[in-house]
């Protein structure tokens, strides 16, 4: 059984690799200067409009480009419909609770009407993700384009995604096997500035920690009693959760103030504290936000080249 697991490590591993550096060189800034010249102010102003009804949405696109990405590269493979017979990675677990796709659809189709047959839906989640960062007052970048879709999607693959329940081993592998370093983790970490998680993603840090504890010792205890009301052993409220920090709609530093004072939400977030070389980041990133957004922006662009995909979706659901 070891060996071949191994072996499906190692297929993993050449695949991602390939991936990465076979798409990074097709990337350019100025990909659609000619054929669709309105790209991103087209992106711009439909995550702006969405972002007016819904203030959960930047943080919801943000989330569904970094799942993107992590599994066959960054090649929309997310944005895929199930079908009765198979199951695409939108239903795999980690990402049932991930929304605002309607976004990307809309984006899409301002475009096609603009210049059909030229964005591909996976430039479109790059770039609505990093309208969601500035527009929630992060930093800006340019984001290199040229991205294909691909035409494969697999929930089970979801199984790839880093999970909320790990530790520092685990992180640094699963980044690690896409190109990233622990100085990436750190940085993309912070993208836990904006959003909300459910009870079930911390209830082992709040309920049945270990044997003798029932709560994180790593944990703010005020803090922890606070979750655990909202969240009880037995919660039967659907929606019940925490806001990842104390500002979830201002990309700002915040998450890593909070971690220094055990206030975390998940135990990959108290993770980053329990290895030399991630721990000083965590604390330069609390006490610079310049030095956090220079690090963020480094890392999403490096994360946003591992491509792989290998046609222009003419529906983003949908393949060709």
């Amino acid at each position: 059984m070891a060996s071949c697991n191994t072996s499906s490590l190692l297929l993993g591993l050449f695949v991602l690799a390939l991936i990465h550096f076979n798409g990074i060189d097709a990337l350019s800034s100025n990909y659609y200067d000619q054929t669709c010249p309105m790209v991103e102010s087209t992106i711009t102003s439909v995550v702006k409009k969405a972002m007016l009804n819904d203030r959960t949405v930047p943080a919801a696109l943000l989330r569904m480009h970094f799942h993107d990405c992590f599994i066959r590269g960054c090649d929309g493979s997310v944005l895929l419909n199930s079908t009765k017979k198979h199951q695409a990675e939108k239903d795999g677990p980690p990402n049932i609770s991930l929304h605002a796709f309607y976004v990307i659809d809309n984006a899409k189709k301002a475009l096609e009407d603009m210049c059909p047959g030229t964005v591909s839906c996976a430039d479109i989640v790059a770039l609505a993700a990093r309208d969601a960062v500035h527009l929630y007052g992060g930093p800006t970048w340019v984001v290199q384009k040229g991205r294909k879709d691909g035409r494969v999607s697999i929930a089970s693959e979801t199984r790839q995604l880093p999970a909320p329940t790990f530790n520092i081993s685990q992180l640094q592998q699963s980044f690690a096997q896409r190109g990233l370093s622990m100085e990436d983790l750190v940085a993309l970490s912070g993208g836990h500035t904006l959003g909300f998680s459910h009870c079930s993603s911390f209830q082992n840090r709040i309920h049945n920690f270990a044997t003798t504890q029932d709560i994180d010792p790593s944990m703010h205890q005020a803090f922890a009693a606070s979750l655990r009301s909202v969240c009880p052993i037995h919660n039967k409220v659907k929606n019940a959760g925490a806001n990842l920090d104390s500002t979830p709609t201002t990309f700002d530093n915040r998450y890593y103030k909070l971690l220094l004072e055990g206030k975390s939400i998940f135990s990959s977030d108290q993770a980053l504290l329990t290895h030399p070389t991630t721990k000083p980041l965590v604390t330069k990133f609390a006490y610079s936000q310049q030095e956090f957004e220079k690090a963020f922006v480094e890392s999403m662009i490096k994360m946003s080249s591992i491509t792989g995909g290998q046609e222009v979706r003419l529906n983003c659901r949908f393949v060709n």
